[in-house]
């Protein structure tokens, strides 16, 4: 379920910014989704250029981008620490005086496990977003990636905890969306949520839940392409 908004010139400007982040014999964690893909061809033009750096991909599709554009690909089990992750949002809470300032709702593009982990192993974590993804306040149904013999379950038990969950189906092929981990989505409406960390720990008790799409004080900073330029929250 990808947020659809947001000009590709904004997108680009946002992910480019963040690539001047990297520095040279750094390790980089390269999130999934358009505005991400920007940061990651802004880094293997730099590569291009002599900029030394490792990449560690979250998902087939940044994995394959990011070897078109010539970055060197390591993983997560193969290095001492992750200096950078650049990723992308659905939403990101944009109310700078709310509890839940620089929250997120990940996981349009059903990669949101592995985004997390890799996210909260960086020293730095950078959201890359334009405008389109800024909200006062969560409210775009939540991913929640689940074993395949326990989505009915997962399912129930996301009932009780008051939201409404729905099986991801692919396009293109009958059935279900099926992660690179070779597990299953459900997109959970939860309506607005005022309070997104206990949500968070609540989903995060369900057996089942391999991982869920809130991301709660991971983010450190977020760049937002304009069409004039790109502005920054720090949190």
């Amino acid at each position: 379920m990808k947020t659809e908004g947001g000009s590709d010139a904004a997108k680009r400007r946002a992910g480019e910014r963040a690539a001047e982040e990297v520095e040279d014999g750094s390790v980089v964690g390269l999130g999934t989704g358009s505005t991400t893909a920007a940061a990651i061809e802004a880094i293997g033009r730099a590569v291009d250029d002599g900029l030394d750096v490792r990449g560690i991909p979250t998902s087939f599709q940044s994995r394959r981008l990011a070897l078109e554009v010539g970055i060197p690909l390591t993983t997560l089990d193969a290095v001492e620490r992750v200096d950078l992750a650049i990723d992308g949002a659905d939403q990101v809470v944009d109310d700078a005086d709310a509890a839940a300032f620089g929250a997120l709702i990940k996981g349009g593009g059903a990669a949101h496990a592995r985004e997390k982990f890799v996210d909260a192993t960086a020293d730095r974590f950078v959201v890359v977003a334009d405008p389109s993804k800024l909200t006062d306040r969560l409210e775009r149904p939540v991913p929640i990636e689940v074993l395949p013999d326990a989505h009915t379950v997962v399912a129930d038990r996301v009932t009780d905890l008051g939201g409404e969950p729905t099986l991801r189906n692919a396009e293109g092929k009958d059935g279900p969306v099926v992660t690179d981990n070779g597990n299953l989505v459900l997109d959970c409406e939860f309506g607005a949520i005022d309070d997104p960390e206990t949500l968070a720990t609540r989903l995060s008790s369900v057996p089942g839940v391999v991982e869920h799409g809130i991301f709660v004080d991971l983010a450190d900073a977020t760049y937002v392409g304009t069409d004039d330029g790109v502005e920054e929250r720090r949190y």
